[in-house]
């Protein structure tokens, strides 16, 4: 095949290939998504407010004071948040960025999905010289072995010849500490099984501010259950509300929330989260 010939094929599919998407105002926003290399608004940012993540005063306290620090130009951690499925991690990042954001309006939060970790130095380059602060947000982390991504976020989090803008901050959610599972088939392939576990561990390490969150008592599901009927208008049994969540295996912050879905519309009240 002549040079000819393949020049022209590769000018044809540079003519039928989308263009890159061109990135939103980094300024102009509450929230984004990071998405194919470009920052993207979020459609709806309309987190809970901070007041009615009940259960977790401490780590309330630790991420809100992290988050003013950050915004305020100060040094701040990136954060990890771990436990328990339905414990309210997400919703504590959002209503954390939420409640900074009516303080100072100086924050703003970019959803990073757990494919797109590669992208990070990019996203960096792009908000590196923005005079305002950002939670790269990734939810749910965990990752299928084998995989990059360990990696690709540890080489992030401990920094390479490119320093990291002190205005970006991870702030990550996964269901256990470690993030990776253990798996027995690669320690039993490690030429040193202790190697592998250290790997894991080193992970987790880097992160400043590690936060534990685990399923509720009944007393505290209750109270969650409480503090959401209190601000909706709602009226509920607390024996229902334990009901609920027995049929639904366990207790927890989002169980809670779905039992209030479940009032509301029994009430015909509207609410938002």
């Amino acid at each position: 095949m002549s040079e000819e010939l393949l020049a022209r094929i590769a000018a044809a599919l540079e003519r039928i290939a989308p263009p890159p998407p061109e990135s939103d105002d980094p300024l102009a926003h509450p929230a984004y998504v990071w998405r194919d290399g470009a920052l993207q608004a979020a459609r709806a940012f309309e987190p809970m407010p901070l007041e009615l993540l009940e259960g977790m005063e401490a780590q309330k306290h630790a991420v809100l004071g992290n988050l003013r620090r950050l915004a305020q130009g100060l040094p701040a951690h990136d954060v990890l948040l771990w436990g328990a499925r339905g414990t309210g991690k997400s919703a504590l990042v959002k209503a954390a960025v939420g409640q900074v954001q009516q303080e100072s309006g100086a924050i703003a939060l970019v959803e990073v999905a757990g494919d797109g970790l590669a992208g990070l130095p990019g996203l960096f380059a792009r908000l590196a010289n923005v005079p305002r602060a950002f939670v790269l947000f990734v939810d749910d982390l965990g990752f299928a072995e084998p995989s990059e991504a360990p990696r690709l976020l540890r080489s992030v989090l401990e920094g390479g010849a490119e320093a990291r803008p002190a205005n970006a901050r991870l702030h990550v959610t996964a269901n256990r500490r470690h993030i990776v599972p253990r798996d027995m088939a690669e320690q039993e392939s490690a030429i040193n099984p202790r190697d592998a576990a250290d790997d894991k561990l080193a992970l987790a390490d880097r992160f400043g501010l590690s936060l534990g969150f685990h399923v509720v008592d009944q007393p505290t599901y209750v109270a969650i259950v409480a503090g959401y009927a209190r601000a909706y208008g709602l009226s509920f049994d607390p024996h229902e509300a334990i009901a609920w969540a027995t049929q639904r295996g366990g207790r927890s912050g989002r169980v809670a929330w779905q039992y209030v879905v479940e009032l509301a519309g029994q009430q015909g009240k509207t609410l938002s989260a």
